[in-house]
């Protein structure tokens, strides 16, 4: 039943109204929430592994082992649990802060909960850059966590709900774009502070995570709360006027009826969806040194080839901003989990032929440039795909009701799997070997598959007519109460009457 995953949109369609500046760039300052996270992601792993003085201050027993260690077991150089438990921790308090983001976003709006995590992750940045001791590196890396599961969890959901349905892909990827341009910042300011002599360089390092928690937490005193939220706390005439104005023209009735209708459909209505992302991007984008090492890279050579990795990443991104509105959510989920998985093999096989089992070998020149090819391209087969559709495709596809709560599961379970992925590649490098690479290929394989059966096409759907696209659905759609449609059709009749009334 693979053609039954194909959905047409149906309902409305597309409203009166036009991409103004004014949802541009509301848009744009709402998207810079992804900075913080993925500034953190670029930091992360470097400072784990490249700056000698972090190390020696804060973590000495694991400094004297990797300095003492002189095995030619290159699978196994680098596993230190403790400070890969370090790095993790955030993504764990990410995790649990999700859940409370959802309560803020759904009582107090999308904004209040992008200027809280804002703040946190600015008060983490400024002890993490003033640390003495680990007990103020983990409070701060707490906070951080924070600031990253409230960001996360509402940026998504504004951007979705304040994009026309025909921009809403583009709009929305642009929170994903700016997680790579953090990512590739970090990597430079990573790069430039490993040179500074005296061993303080990772303190602006840490401490370098304030501006783009500056540029969150005070863009978002500015932003307008979405129709969406004020029709959800009931605040409908607030929400008529902002309609108007996100939209550039007065004839909003009938996209305000739909989204009314939807706030009481979206009451007994609920989505099943799983987005478990086990592709093994965090591996590279965590630790990208520590892989260019592992494969025969010098310091130097692994710090300028995840710059190199970073810059793919955040070009690769522009072509999904171009083409999600184009050719669909899923041809993109499908053509990169197919080029991710094809890297994968091809990585995995090559370190195979170098260091067999043993972890014994040398990686030459050749070879060396083909790896980084095909981890370029396996970075920007996940820039298009499952990178910022795994946060627009959620965003989208909960009604109104569940939606601050559907996006906070499935912003935990990105964070619980970035956490173990955090926590465990090092040693799972050390034992999985080569076959590290195949591991994540066969989740790939996974999560591809799911897409292909269960993911119905969701371009240019307008927000709120989502349950009628999944009530169409040839498995999903027995989930779906017939009563939830009745009662939204009972909602739009009486909506239509007390506006004929009041004419």
């Amino acid at each position: 039943m693979a053609g039954g995953a194909f959905v047409n949109p149906v309902g409305g369609g597309d409203y009166p109204g036009k991409l103004t500046g004014f949802v541009l760039l509301t848009c744009l300052v709402a998207a810079t929430g992804g900075l913080i996270f993925g500034y953190d992601i670029g930091i992360s792993g470097e400072r784990v592994t490249s700056m000698d003085s972090f190390l020696e201050k804060f973590f000495p027993s694991v400094y004297r082992k990797e300095k003492m260690d002189t095995s030619t077991n290159q699978y196994c150089k680098f596993d230190s649990p403790l400070l890969t438990a370090f790095t993790s921790s955030l993504y764990l308090a990410a995790l649990v802060a999700s859940f409370f983001a959802s309560t803020v976003t759904r009582v107090f709006g999308r904004k209040i909960s992008m200027l809280f995590g804002g703040v946190t992750f600015l008060a983490g940045a400024a002890i993490n850059g003033a640390a003495k001791d680990v007990a103020m590196l983990i409070i701060g890396r707490i906070l951080l966590g924070v600031g990253v599961g409230f960001a996360n969890q509402s940026v998504p959901l504004y951007l979705s709900e304040m994009a026309p349905a025909r921009y809403r892909g583009t709009l929305n990827i642009g929170f994903q774009l700016m997680i790579t341009i953090g990512i590739f910042v970090a990597n430079l300011v990573n790069y430039g502070t490993s040179k500074i002599s005296g061993g303080w360089g990772w303190r602006i390092s840490l401490a370098g995570a304030a501006v783009p928690a500056l540029i969150i937490t005070v863009g978002s005193l500015f932003l307008p709360d979405t129709p969406n939220s004020l029709i959800e706390r009931g605040r409908d005439e607030e929400a008529r006027d902002m309609l108007r104005k996100v939209r550039g023209t007065t004839d909003i009735d009938a996209e305000y009826q739909d989204l009314v209708v939807a706030s009481v459909q979206s009451r007994s209505v609920q989505h099943p969806w799983a987005n478990i992302q086990l592709t093994g991007i965090n591996v590279i984008m965590f630790y990208a040194p520590v892989l260019f090492k592992t494969i025969g890279f010098g310091d130097n050579a692994s710090l300028i080839s995840a710059v190199i990795t970073g810059l793919v990443n955040v070009f690769a991104t522009l072509v999904s901003v171009y083409y999600a509105d184009r050719a669909g959510r899923r041809k993109l989920f499908l053509e990169g989990g197919t080029q991710m998985l094809i890297c994968q093999i091809l990585v995995g096989t090559l370190i195979w032929k170098v260091f067999g089992i043993s972890g014994v070998g040398k990686v030459d020149k050749g070879t060396a440039i083909v790896i980084v090819f095909l981890i370029c391209v396996y970075v920007s087969g996940f820039a298009w795909s499952w990178g910022p559709l795994g946060w627009l495709v959620p965003s989208e596809i909960f009604p109104l009701e569940i939606r601050s709560a559907g996006q906070s599961i499935n912003v935990s379970v990105n964070m619980f799997f970035t956490f173990v992925i955090a926590q465990v590649f090092l040693t799972l490098l050390c034992h999985l070997k080569f076959g590290l690479f195949y591991f994540f290929g066969g989740w790939v394989i996974v999560m591809t598959t799911f897409i292909y059966f269960f993911l119905p096409e969701t371009k240019n759907v307008p927000i709120e007519e989502m349950t009628r696209v999944w009530k169409k659905h040839w498995f999903w759609g027995k989930y779906i109460d017939d009563s939830a449609t009745a009662a939204a059709a009972a909602t739009a009749a009486d909506v239509e009457l007390k506006k004929t009334t009041q004419v």
